[in-house]
């Protein structure tokens, strides 16, 4: 029986605990976040697949595979595009938490 003071994990916790099933689940969730983000700035535009391609220069190939969270590669430049036809700015900014990264000393 655990004590009170033991948290008790959750599932989700758990399973966020393995190092790949966490990786793969930054992966998934990345994409989904692109997906609902582009779906949201679409509506709140009044904007077609078609016409936002157009607007973009980006293939409504590609658009359509975004919305659809099929595995797709975009570059930055792809997302840029999307991102200003919608109004908006990709702004990149250094996560402070990551795990800083050992120095190894050269041995001489």
């Amino acid at each position: 029986m655990k004590s009170k003071t033991e948290k008790v994990l959750s599932t989700f916790d758990q399973f966020m605990q393995d190092s790949k099933q966490k990786e793969k689940f930054d992966k998934e969730y990345s994409k989904f976040l692109l997906k609902e983000f582009l779906l949201e700035a679409m509506n709140e535009n009044h904007i077609s697949v078609r016409k936002l391609a157009e607007e973009s220069g980006v293939s409504t190939s590609i658009i359509q595979n975004i919305r659809s969270e099929k595995t797709t590669n975009i570059t930055f430049s792809t997302l840029n595009s999307l991102m200003t036809a919608l109004g908006y700015r990709v702004i990149i900014e250094k996560i402070e938490n990551k795990a800083k990264r050992k120095k190894t000393k050269s041995v001489v």
